[in-house]
Protein backbone atom coordinates (compact mmCIF):
# COMPACT_ATOMS: atom_id res chain seq x y z
CA UNK A 1 0.00 0.00 0.00
CA UNK A 2 1.45 3.39 -1.00
CA UNK A 3 2.10 6.00 1.86
CA UNK A 4 -0.36 8.52 0.45
CA UNK A 5 -3.07 5.55 0.73
CA UNK A 6 -2.11 4.62 4.49
CA UNK A 7 -2.05 8.14 5.05
CA UNK A 8 -6.10 8.38 3.46
CA UNK A 9 -7.16 5.30 5.85
CA UNK A 10 -5.40 6.42 9.03
CA UNK A 11 -7.14 9.61 8.33
CA UNK A 12 -10.77 8.07 7.39
CA UNK A 13 -10.35 6.10 10.71
CA UNK A 14 -9.60 9.09 12.72
CA UNK A 15 -12.93 10.87 11.29
CA UNK A 16 -14.85 7.67 12.11
CA UNK A 17 -13.22 7.83 15.60
CA UNK A 18 -13.83 10.97 16.24
CA UNK A 19 -18.07 10.79 14.92
CA UNK A 20 -18.65 8.27 17.40
CA UNK A 21 -16.73 10.32 20.02
CA UNK A 22 -18.95 12.89 19.32
CA UNK A 23 -22.13 11.07 19.89
CA UNK A 24 -20.59 9.36 23.44
CA UNK A 25 -22.47 11.21 26.95
CA UNK A 26 -20.17 13.92 28.51
CA UNK A 27 -16.90 11.54 30.22
CA UNK A 28 -17.40 9.09 28.40
CA UNK A 29 -15.99 10.83 25.39
CA UNK A 30 -13.05 11.71 26.67
CA UNK A 31 -11.90 8.24 27.65
CA UNK A 32 -12.93 6.99 24.20
CA UNK A 33 -10.90 9.25 22.21
CA UNK A 34 -7.52 8.59 24.66
CA UNK A 35 -8.46 4.51 23.83
CA UNK A 36 -8.36 2.58 21.01
CA UNK A 37 -11.95 1.56 18.98
CA UNK A 38 -12.25 -1.54 19.71
CA UNK A 39 -13.78 -4.35 16.50
CA UNK A 40 -15.46 -6.82 17.65
CA UNK A 41 -14.08 -9.18 14.80
CA UNK A 42 -10.51 -8.86 16.17
CA UNK A 43 -11.81 -10.61 19.56
CA UNK A 44 -13.09 -13.75 17.46
CA UNK A 45 -16.47 -12.49 16.15
CA UNK A 46 -17.42 -13.80 13.12
CA UNK A 47 -20.90 -11.75 12.12
CA UNK A 48 -22.20 -14.58 9.44
CA UNK A 49 -25.64 -14.82 11.61
CA UNK A 50 -25.39 -17.90 12.19
CA UNK A 51 -22.09 -18.45 14.79
CA UNK A 52 -22.45 -17.62 18.44
CA UNK A 53 -20.66 -14.12 19.09
CA UNK A 54 -21.72 -13.28 22.55
CA UNK A 55 -18.24 -14.12 24.04
CA UNK A 56 -16.49 -12.23 21.49
CA UNK A 57 -18.80 -8.82 22.40
CA UNK A 58 -18.43 -9.11 26.11
CA UNK A 59 -14.40 -10.24 25.32
CA UNK A 60 -13.99 -6.37 23.89
CA UNK A 61 -16.15 -4.92 26.34
CA UNK A 62 -14.25 -5.72 29.15
CA UNK A 63 -11.07 -4.95 27.23
CA UNK A 64 -12.26 -1.61 26.78
CA UNK A 65 -13.50 -1.78 30.52
CA UNK A 66 -9.95 -2.26 31.62
CA UNK A 67 -8.58 0.30 29.39
CA UNK A 68 -10.36 2.67 31.05
CA UNK A 69 -13.15 2.94 28.79
CA UNK A 70 -13.80 3.20 24.54
CA UNK A 71 -15.83 2.68 22.25
CA UNK A 72 -16.83 -1.07 20.99
CA UNK A 73 -17.53 -1.61 17.03
CA UNK A 74 -19.79 -3.99 15.33
CA UNK A 75 -19.35 -3.55 11.79
CA UNK A 76 -21.44 -4.60 9.13
CA UNK A 77 -22.41 -8.30 9.53
CA UNK A 78 -25.30 -10.68 11.39
CA UNK A 79 -24.00 -10.69 15.12
CA UNK A 80 -26.15 -13.69 17.00
CA UNK A 81 -25.53 -12.79 20.53
CA UNK A 82 -27.28 -13.97 24.16
CA UNK A 83 -26.94 -11.51 26.62
CA UNK A 84 -24.45 -8.79 26.54
CA UNK A 85 -22.60 -7.00 29.36
CA UNK A 86 -21.87 -3.42 29.63
CA UNK A 87 -19.19 -1.44 31.37
CA UNK A 88 -18.97 1.74 32.55
CA UNK A 89 -17.50 4.20 30.13
CA UNK A 90 -18.15 1.90 27.46
CA UNK A 91 -20.17 2.68 24.07
CA UNK A 92 -21.38 0.32 21.74
CA UNK A 93 -21.23 1.13 18.40
CA UNK A 94 -23.68 -0.60 15.21
CA UNK A 95 -22.16 0.23 12.24
CA UNK A 96 -23.83 0.59 9.14
CA UNK A 97 -24.98 -2.63 7.89
CA UNK A 98 -24.87 -4.07 11.06
CA UNK A 99 -28.11 -6.24 12.52
CA UNK A 100 -27.31 -7.31 15.85
CA UNK A 101 -29.79 -10.57 16.69
CA UNK A 102 -30.92 -12.04 20.04
CA UNK A 103 -30.38 -15.46 19.53
CA UNK A 104 -33.11 -18.09 20.15
CA UNK A 105 -32.56 -20.48 23.31
CA UNK A 106 -34.71 -23.55 21.13
CA UNK A 107 -31.88 -23.30 18.68
CA UNK A 108 -28.96 -21.77 19.13
CA UNK A 109 -27.14 -23.54 21.47
CA UNK A 110 -27.08 -21.43 24.75
CA UNK A 111 -29.62 -19.19 27.04
CA UNK A 112 -29.53 -15.20 28.59
CA UNK A 113 -28.23 -14.24 31.83
CA UNK A 114 -30.56 -15.71 34.86
CA UNK A 115 -33.58 -13.16 35.79
CA UNK A 116 -32.08 -12.04 39.11
CA UNK A 117 -34.12 -12.22 42.30
CA UNK A 118 -36.65 -9.45 43.15
CA UNK A 119 -38.25 -9.57 46.48
CA UNK A 120 -40.24 -7.04 45.69
CA UNK A 121 -41.80 -8.89 42.37
CA UNK A 122 -45.33 -9.39 43.31
CA UNK A 123 -46.38 -5.70 42.60
CA UNK A 124 -45.49 -5.31 38.86
CA UNK A 125 -45.09 -8.19 36.22
CA UNK A 126 -42.36 -10.35 35.61
CA UNK A 127 -40.37 -8.40 33.08
CA UNK A 128 -40.59 -5.09 34.97
CA UNK A 129 -39.11 -7.08 37.78
CA UNK A 130 -35.72 -8.27 36.24
CA UNK A 131 -32.81 -7.15 33.76
CA UNK A 132 -30.27 -9.77 33.30
CA UNK A 133 -32.54 -11.82 30.93
CA UNK A 134 -31.90 -9.61 28.02
CA UNK A 135 -29.78 -9.32 25.12
CA UNK A 136 -28.35 -6.00 26.53
CA UNK A 137 -27.92 -5.23 29.93
CA UNK A 138 -25.91 -2.89 32.28
CA UNK A 139 -26.99 -2.24 36.28
CA UNK A 140 -25.56 0.21 38.42
CA UNK A 141 -23.49 1.72 35.82
CA UNK A 142 -22.41 5.44 34.28
CA UNK A 143 -21.15 6.96 30.81
CA UNK A 144 -22.81 4.35 28.42
CA UNK A 145 -23.97 4.45 25.24
CA UNK A 146 -25.64 2.44 22.03
CA UNK A 147 -24.86 4.55 19.17
CA UNK A 148 -25.28 3.41 15.15
CA UNK A 149 -27.14 3.19 12.37
CA UNK A 150 -27.22 -0.31 12.62
CA UNK A 151 -30.15 -2.36 13.96
CA UNK A 152 -30.80 -4.60 16.53
CA UNK A 153 -33.44 -7.70 16.25
CA UNK A 154 -34.57 -9.47 18.99
CA UNK A 155 -35.31 -12.59 17.04
CA UNK A 156 -35.38 -15.07 19.80
CA UNK A 157 -37.00 -13.00 22.07
CA UNK A 158 -40.01 -13.69 23.94
CA UNK A 159 -42.53 -11.44 24.16
CA UNK A 160 -44.57 -13.19 27.15
CA UNK A 161 -43.93 -14.31 31.05
CA UNK A 162 -45.27 -14.54 34.25
CA UNK A 163 -47.29 -11.79 35.63
CA UNK A 164 -46.99 -10.00 39.36
CA UNK A 165 -45.85 -12.70 41.54
CA UNK A 166 -49.49 -13.28 42.75
CA UNK A 167 -53.02 -14.57 42.59
CA UNK A 168 -54.55 -12.46 39.22
CA UNK A 169 -57.15 -10.64 40.00
CA UNK A 170 -60.22 -9.72 37.74
CA UNK A 171 -59.39 -5.74 38.44
CA UNK A 172 -55.42 -6.43 36.55
CA UNK A 173 -56.52 -7.20 33.61
CA UNK A 174 -58.69 -4.87 30.86
CA UNK A 175 -62.75 -5.41 31.43
CA UNK A 176 -62.64 -6.08 28.08
CA UNK A 177 -60.92 -9.74 29.33
CA UNK A 178 -63.35 -10.19 32.27
CA UNK A 179 -59.97 -10.86 34.19
CA UNK A 180 -58.78 -13.16 31.83
CA UNK A 181 -54.57 -13.19 30.93
CA UNK A 182 -54.16 -11.90 27.27
CA UNK A 183 -51.09 -13.23 27.06
CA UNK A 184 -51.62 -16.89 29.23
CA UNK A 185 -48.36 -15.13 31.34
CA UNK A 186 -49.39 -16.06 34.51
CA UNK A 187 -47.45 -19.57 35.75
CA UNK A 188 -50.24 -22.78 36.60
CA UNK A 189 -50.95 -23.16 40.13
CA UNK A 190 -48.32 -25.07 41.76
CA UNK A 191 -45.32 -24.06 39.52
CA UNK A 192 -42.07 -22.45 40.99
CA UNK A 193 -43.05 -18.30 39.78
CA UNK A 194 -41.05 -17.64 37.12
CA UNK A 195 -39.75 -21.25 36.02
CA UNK A 196 -40.81 -21.07 32.43
CA UNK A 197 -38.30 -18.50 32.10
CA UNK A 198 -35.87 -20.15 32.34
CA UNK A 199 -32.80 -19.16 29.90
CA UNK A 200 -35.19 -17.04 27.99
CA UNK A 201 -34.67 -13.36 27.24
CA UNK A 202 -37.74 -11.13 27.22
CA UNK A 203 -35.60 -7.57 26.24
CA UNK A 204 -33.63 -5.58 24.02
CA UNK A 205 -32.20 -3.45 26.08
CA UNK A 206 -32.47 -3.30 29.89
CA UNK A 207 -31.07 -0.63 32.33
CA UNK A 208 -31.21 -0.52 35.89
CA UNK A 209 -29.88 2.25 38.67
CA UNK A 210 -27.72 3.86 35.81
CA UNK A 211 -26.45 7.27 34.95
CA UNK A 212 -25.60 8.93 32.02
CA UNK A 213 -26.67 6.99 29.17
CA UNK A 214 -27.40 7.56 25.52
CA UNK A 215 -29.31 5.54 22.74
CA UNK A 216 -29.27 6.95 19.34
CA UNK A 217 -29.66 6.40 15.63
CA UNK A 218 -30.35 2.55 15.65
CA UNK A 219 -33.51 1.08 14.74
CA UNK A 220 -35.19 -2.18 16.75
CA UNK A 221 -37.14 -5.00 15.47
CA UNK A 222 -39.54 -7.39 17.23
CA UNK A 223 -37.91 -6.80 21.09
CA UNK A 224 -39.81 -9.09 23.36
CA UNK A 225 -41.44 -7.56 25.88
CA UNK A 226 -39.94 -4.33 25.93
CA UNK A 227 -37.50 -3.17 23.34
CA UNK A 228 -36.02 -0.70 26.42
CA UNK A 229 -36.65 -1.27 29.90
CA UNK A 230 -35.48 1.38 31.66
CA UNK A 231 -35.69 1.38 35.62
CA UNK A 232 -33.50 3.93 38.37
CA UNK A 233 -31.77 5.79 35.52
CA UNK A 234 -31.07 9.34 35.35
CA UNK A 235 -29.65 11.48 32.85
CA UNK A 236 -30.78 9.78 29.93
CA UNK A 237 -30.86 10.36 26.09
CA UNK A 238 -33.14 8.52 23.94
CA UNK A 239 -32.38 10.03 19.86
CA UNK A 240 -34.19 9.38 17.07
CA UNK A 241 -34.51 5.22 17.33
CA UNK A 242 -36.77 3.85 14.68
CA UNK A 243 -38.89 0.78 17.08
CA UNK A 244 -41.36 -2.08 15.35
CA UNK A 245 -41.59 -4.27 17.92
CA UNK A 246 -43.78 -7.06 19.63
CA UNK A 247 -45.09 -5.18 22.77
CA UNK A 248 -43.95 -1.80 24.69
CA UNK A 249 -41.57 0.23 23.03
CA UNK A 250 -39.38 2.46 25.64
CA UNK A 251 -40.56 1.56 29.74
CA UNK A 252 -39.04 4.50 31.73
CA UNK A 253 -39.07 3.41 34.67
CA UNK A 254 -38.56 5.84 37.88
CA UNK A 255 -35.95 7.36 35.76
CA UNK A 256 -35.01 11.45 36.10
CA UNK A 257 -34.09 14.10 33.64
CA UNK A 258 -34.33 11.85 30.29
CA UNK A 259 -35.14 13.13 26.91
CA UNK A 260 -37.03 11.01 24.48
CA UNK A 261 -36.99 12.84 21.29
CA UNK A 262 -37.24 11.94 17.31
CA UNK A 263 -38.04 8.55 17.39
CA UNK A 264 -40.66 6.41 15.30
CA UNK A 265 -41.80 3.80 17.95
CA UNK A 266 -44.88 1.19 16.22
CA UNK A 267 -46.22 -1.14 18.82
CA UNK A 268 -49.64 -2.87 17.99
CA UNK A 269 -49.89 -4.94 21.28
CA UNK A 270 -48.89 -2.65 23.54
CA UNK A 271 -47.51 1.25 24.88
CA UNK A 272 -45.43 2.98 22.42
CA UNK A 273 -43.52 5.22 24.86
CA UNK A 274 -44.64 4.32 28.29
CA UNK A 275 -43.41 6.62 31.46
CA UNK A 276 -43.65 4.17 34.42
CA UNK A 277 -43.11 4.03 38.24
CA UNK A 278 -43.06 0.77 39.84
CA UNK A 279 -41.99 -0.62 43.12
CA UNK A 280 -39.53 -2.91 41.00
CA UNK A 281 -36.64 -1.24 43.19
CA UNK A 282 -38.23 -2.14 46.59
CA UNK A 283 -39.36 1.46 47.09
CA UNK A 284 -41.22 4.30 45.29
CA UNK A 285 -39.39 6.27 43.31
CA UNK A 286 -40.68 9.51 40.81
CA UNK A 287 -40.19 9.15 37.28
CA UNK A 288 -39.77 13.20 36.75
CA UNK A 289 -37.97 15.68 34.41
CA UNK A 290 -38.91 14.08 31.16
CA UNK A 291 -39.53 15.42 28.19
CA UNK A 292 -40.79 13.61 25.23
CA UNK A 293 -40.53 15.58 21.62
CA UNK A 294 -40.55 15.10 17.80
CA UNK A 295 -41.77 11.57 18.43
CA UNK A 296 -44.10 9.26 16.22
CA UNK A 297 -46.34 6.26 17.93
CA UNK A 298 -48.20 4.26 15.66
CA UNK A 299 -50.08 0.70 15.99
CA UNK A 300 -49.54 -0.65 12.34
CA UNK A 301 -48.71 -3.92 11.66
CA UNK A 302 -45.77 -5.14 13.05
CA UNK A 303 -42.78 -4.75 10.92
CA UNK A 304 -44.73 -2.92 8.67
CA UNK A 305 -43.23 0.80 10.11
CA UNK A 306 -39.95 -0.48 8.80
CA UNK A 307 -40.66 -1.35 5.50
CA UNK A 308 -42.57 1.42 4.57
CA UNK A 309 -45.72 -0.49 3.73
CA UNK A 310 -47.59 0.56 6.96
CA UNK A 311 -49.96 -2.14 7.09
CA UNK A 312 -53.76 -1.81 8.74
CA UNK A 313 -54.67 -5.51 8.99
CA UNK A 314 -54.12 -5.54 12.35
CA UNK A 315 -57.76 -4.27 14.31
CA UNK A 316 -57.45 -5.72 17.93
CA UNK A 317 -54.39 -5.98 20.22
CA UNK A 318 -54.19 -9.35 23.08
CA UNK A 319 -56.85 -7.61 25.29
CA UNK A 320 -59.49 -7.65 22.50
CA UNK A 321 -59.57 -3.63 22.31
CA UNK A 322 -58.34 -1.42 19.46
CA UNK A 323 -53.92 -1.49 18.46
CA UNK A 324 -51.95 0.11 20.96
CA UNK A 325 -49.05 2.13 20.25
CA UNK A 326 -49.71 5.20 22.39
CA UNK A 327 -48.12 7.40 24.72
CA UNK A 328 -49.13 6.60 28.46
CA UNK A 329 -48.09 7.49 31.64
CA UNK A 330 -48.92 4.15 33.92
CA UNK A 331 -50.48 1.36 34.27
CA UNK A 332 -47.67 1.02 36.92
CA UNK A 333 -48.00 3.62 39.11
CA UNK A 334 -46.57 3.59 42.74
CA UNK A 335 -43.62 6.67 43.18
CA UNK A 336 -45.32 9.03 41.08
CA UNK A 337 -44.54 11.46 37.60
CA UNK A 338 -43.96 14.83 37.77
CA UNK A 339 -42.68 17.52 35.24
CA UNK A 340 -43.42 15.60 32.29
CA UNK A 341 -43.77 17.83 28.91
CA UNK A 342 -45.33 16.17 26.01
CA UNK A 343 -44.73 18.01 22.61
CA UNK A 344 -45.03 17.98 18.86
CA UNK A 345 -45.86 14.52 18.74
CA UNK A 346 -48.06 12.34 16.39
CA UNK A 347 -50.83 9.35 16.93
CA UNK A 348 -51.48 7.12 13.96
CA UNK A 349 -53.62 4.01 13.75
CA UNK A 350 -53.73 3.73 17.75
CA UNK A 351 -55.03 4.46 21.05
CA UNK A 352 -54.84 8.58 22.12
CA UNK A 353 -52.98 9.94 25.03
CA UNK A 354 -53.03 8.34 28.38
CA UNK A 355 -52.74 9.96 32.12
CA UNK A 356 -53.04 6.79 34.40
CA UNK A 357 -52.42 6.59 37.96
CA UNK A 358 -54.10 3.57 40.01
CA UNK A 359 -51.52 2.05 42.60
CA UNK A 360 -50.60 5.13 44.77
CA UNK A 361 -48.69 7.30 42.44
CA UNK A 362 -49.20 11.37 42.67
CA UNK A 363 -48.56 13.07 38.72
CA UNK A 364 -48.39 16.65 38.91
CA UNK A 365 -46.90 19.30 36.60
CA UNK A 366 -47.79 17.07 33.27
CA UNK A 367 -47.76 19.06 30.09
CA UNK A 368 -49.20 18.28 27.00
CA UNK A 369 -48.56 20.10 22.94
CA UNK A 370 -49.12 20.51 19.70
CA UNK A 371 -50.48 16.97 19.42
CA UNK A 372 -51.40 15.56 15.68
CA UNK A 373 -54.21 12.36 16.07
CA UNK A 374 -55.40 10.28 13.22
CA UNK A 375 -57.34 7.08 13.16
CA UNK A 376 -57.57 6.12 16.77
CA UNK A 377 -58.86 2.90 18.68
CA UNK A 378 -59.89 5.18 21.71
CA UNK A 379 -60.47 7.88 23.63
CA UNK A 380 -58.03 10.80 22.46
CA UNK A 381 -57.46 11.62 25.73
CA UNK A 382 -57.76 9.44 29.14
CA UNK A 383 -56.79 10.89 32.33
CA UNK A 384 -57.71 8.50 35.51
CA UNK A 385 -57.46 8.25 38.72
CA UNK A 386 -58.42 4.85 40.44
CA UNK A 387 -57.23 1.92 43.17
CA UNK A 388 -56.19 -1.26 41.70
CA UNK A 389 -53.91 -0.98 44.08
CA UNK A 390 -50.85 -2.96 43.00
CA UNK A 391 -48.58 -1.95 45.70
CA UNK A 392 -47.37 -2.81 49.54
CA UNK A 393 -50.23 -3.04 52.39
CA UNK A 394 -51.14 0.44 53.40
CA UNK A 395 -50.36 2.47 50.22
CA UNK A 396 -53.12 5.15 49.84
CA UNK A 397 -55.20 6.28 46.69
CA UNK A 398 -52.57 8.88 44.73
CA UNK A 399 -53.72 11.77 42.93
CA UNK A 400 -53.60 13.38 39.73
CA UNK A 401 -53.46 17.42 39.52
CA UNK A 402 -52.55 20.01 37.29
CA UNK A 403 -52.48 18.90 33.85
CA UNK A 404 -52.60 20.93 30.44
CA UNK A 405 -53.08 19.59 27.48
CA UNK A 406 -53.25 22.32 24.87
CA UNK A 407 -53.16 22.37 20.58
CA UNK A 408 -54.81 19.09 20.14
CA UNK A 409 -56.98 17.94 16.59
CA UNK A 410 -57.75 14.39 16.17
CA UNK A 411 -59.29 12.93 13.10
CA UNK A 412 -60.62 9.92 12.65
CA UNK A 413 -61.73 8.92 16.46
CA UNK A 414 -62.98 5.81 15.27
CA UNK A 415 -64.54 4.08 18.97
CA UNK A 416 -67.40 4.94 21.02
CA UNK A 417 -65.62 6.53 23.88
CA UNK A 418 -65.41 10.27 24.89
CA UNK A 419 -62.00 11.73 26.47
CA UNK A 420 -62.42 10.80 29.44
CA UNK A 421 -61.51 12.62 33.15
CA UNK A 422 -62.53 10.31 35.99
CA UNK A 423 -61.46 10.53 39.40
CA UNK A 424 -63.00 8.55 42.08
CA UNK A 425 -65.95 10.44 44.36
CA UNK A 426 -63.14 10.02 47.54
CA UNK A 427 -60.33 11.75 45.00
CA UNK A 428 -61.18 13.07 42.22
CA UNK A 429 -58.88 14.69 39.41
CA UNK A 430 -58.10 18.08 40.10
CA UNK A 431 -56.95 21.45 37.52
CA UNK A 432 -57.29 19.98 34.22
CA UNK A 433 -56.99 22.64 31.74
CA UNK A 434 -57.30 21.80 27.73
CA UNK A 435 -57.29 24.29 25.14
CA UNK A 436 -57.08 24.52 21.70
CA UNK A 437 -58.67 21.07 21.18
CA UNK A 438 -60.48 19.85 17.75
CA UNK A 439 -62.07 16.60 17.38
CA UNK A 440 -63.47 14.61 14.39
CA UNK A 441 -65.46 11.37 16.29
CA UNK A 442 -67.15 8.54 14.44
CA UNK A 443 -70.30 8.97 15.81
CA UNK A 444 -73.02 6.34 15.96
CA UNK A 445 -73.88 6.28 19.81
CA UNK A 446 -77.20 6.58 20.56
CA UNK A 447 -79.68 8.74 23.20
CA UNK A 448 -79.96 5.27 25.60
CA UNK A 449 -75.92 5.62 26.12
CA UNK A 450 -77.13 8.94 27.86
CA UNK A 451 -78.65 7.80 30.58
CA UNK A 452 -77.07 4.11 31.22
CA UNK A 453 -75.45 4.25 34.79
CA UNK A 454 -71.69 4.50 34.30
CA UNK A 455 -69.86 1.38 36.35
CA UNK A 456 -66.92 3.23 39.06
CA UNK A 457 -64.63 -0.15 38.20
CA UNK A 458 -62.06 1.68 40.72
CA UNK A 459 -59.75 -1.34 41.35
CA UNK A 460 -59.91 -2.55 37.37
CA UNK A 461 -56.95 -1.94 35.50
CA UNK A 462 -57.55 1.08 33.45
CA UNK A 463 -58.90 1.72 30.11
CA UNK A 464 -61.38 3.66 28.27
CA UNK A 465 -63.57 0.32 28.06
CA UNK A 466 -64.04 -0.27 31.69
CA UNK A 467 -66.76 2.04 31.28
CA UNK A 468 -68.31 1.20 28.71
CA UNK A 469 -69.57 3.28 25.54
CA UNK A 470 -69.45 6.93 27.26
CA UNK A 471 -72.42 8.93 27.93
CA UNK A 472 -70.97 11.68 25.80
CA UNK A 473 -69.50 11.66 22.43
CA UNK A 474 -67.08 14.24 23.02
CA UNK A 475 -65.64 14.71 26.87
CA UNK A 476 -66.97 12.59 29.37
CA UNK A 477 -65.85 14.02 33.48
CA UNK A 478 -66.47 12.54 36.88
CA UNK A 479 -65.02 13.01 39.86
CA UNK A 480 -63.63 16.24 39.27
CA UNK A 481 -62.73 19.33 40.61
CA UNK A 482 -61.42 22.27 38.34
CA UNK A 483 -61.90 21.49 34.62
CA UNK A 484 -61.29 24.51 32.06
CA UNK A 485 -62.23 24.31 28.51
CA UNK A 486 -60.80 26.37 25.87
CA UNK A 487 -61.16 27.05 22.10
CA UNK A 488 -62.83 23.58 21.51
CA UNK A 489 -64.31 22.11 18.47
CA UNK A 490 -66.17 18.80 18.96
CA UNK A 491 -68.16 17.27 16.00
CA UNK A 492 -68.66 13.81 14.50
CA UNK A 493 -69.02 12.56 11.26
CA UNK A 494 -72.14 10.60 11.49
CA UNK A 495 -75.46 11.50 13.84
CA UNK A 496 -74.72 10.81 17.24
CA UNK A 497 -77.71 10.79 20.06
CA UNK A 498 -75.36 11.31 22.86
CA UNK A 499 -74.77 15.09 23.48
CA UNK A 500 -70.64 15.98 23.54
CA UNK A 501 -70.38 17.02 26.69
CA UNK A 502 -71.68 15.02 30.11
CA UNK A 503 -69.85 15.93 33.52
CA UNK A 504 -70.77 14.08 36.83
CA UNK A 505 -69.95 15.20 40.03
CA UNK A 506 -67.71 17.82 38.61
CA UNK A 507 -67.05 21.38 40.83
CA UNK A 508 -65.84 24.30 39.14
CA UNK A 509 -66.13 23.81 35.30
CA UNK A 510 -65.45 26.56 33.21
CA UNK A 511 -66.47 26.11 28.94
CA UNK A 512 -65.14 29.21 26.46
CA UNK A 513 -64.58 29.81 23.08
CA UNK A 514 -66.17 26.19 21.96
CA UNK A 515 -67.78 24.41 19.37
CA UNK A 516 -69.87 21.73 20.15
CA UNK A 517 -72.22 19.89 17.29
CA UNK A 518 -75.35 18.11 17.83
CA UNK A 519 -77.82 16.31 16.43
CA UNK A 520 -81.41 17.76 16.41
CA UNK A 521 -83.40 17.33 19.49
CA UNK A 522 -79.74 16.07 21.47
CA UNK A 523 -78.60 18.55 24.21
CA UNK A 524 -75.26 20.45 24.29
CA UNK A 525 -74.56 19.60 28.01
CA UNK A 526 -75.77 17.37 30.23
CA UNK A 527 -75.02 18.13 34.17
CA UNK A 528 -75.38 15.55 37.13
CA UNK A 529 -73.74 17.16 40.38
CA UNK A 530 -72.28 19.59 39.11
CA UNK A 531 -71.60 22.41 41.37
CA UNK A 532 -69.81 25.97 40.07
CA UNK A 533 -69.69 25.95 36.21
CA UNK A 534 -69.19 28.79 33.32
CA UNK A 535 -70.29 28.82 29.99
CA UNK A 536 -69.10 31.49 27.94
CA UNK A 537 -68.85 32.21 23.88
CA UNK A 538 -70.14 28.08 23.21
CA UNK A 539 -71.62 28.67 19.88
CA UNK A 540 -75.66 28.01 19.52
CA UNK A 541 -75.87 28.79 23.37
CA UNK A 542 -76.46 32.18 25.96
CA UNK A 543 -73.71 32.34 28.27
CA UNK A 544 -74.37 30.74 31.64
CA UNK A 545 -72.99 31.19 35.30
CA UNK A 546 -74.57 28.88 38.22
CA UNK A 547 -73.26 27.63 41.10
CA UNK A 548 -75.27 24.24 41.10
CA UNK A 549 -76.96 21.54 39.35
CA UNK A 550 -78.18 18.23 40.83
CA UNK A 551 -79.51 17.54 37.01
CA UNK A 552 -79.77 19.35 33.68
CA UNK A 553 -79.46 19.56 30.29
CA UNK A 554 -79.44 22.13 27.74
Amino acid sequence: MTPSRLSRRGCLKGLAAAAIAAHLPAGAAAVAQAASTLNVRSFGARGDGSTLDTDAINAAILAADKAGGGTVLLPAGRYLSFSIRLRSNVALYLDAGCVLIAADPARDRGQYDAAEPNAWDAYQDFGHSHWHNSLIWGEGLENVAILGPGRIWGRGLTRSGPGANRALKAGDMPSSLGGADPMGERTKKGTVFGAEMAGKGNKAIALKNCRNVQLKDFSMLKCGHFAVLATGTDNMVIDNLTVDTDRDGFDIDGCRNVRISNCLVNTPNDDAICLKSSYALGKPRFTEHVTITGCQVSGFDLGTLLDGTFGKTQTEAPDKEGVCGRIKLGTESNGGFRNIAIANCVFEHCRGLAIESVDGAVIEDVTADNLAMRDLTTSPLFIRLGRRMRAPEGTKVGAIRRVNISNVTVSQANAPFASIVAGLPEAPVEDVRISNLTVVHGGGGSAADVGREVPEHADHYPEPSMFGVTPAYGLYARHVRNLEVHHADLRTEKSDGRPPVLLHDVAGAGFDHVRLAHGAGVKTFVLVDVRDIAIKDAQGMPDLERSSHAKAAF
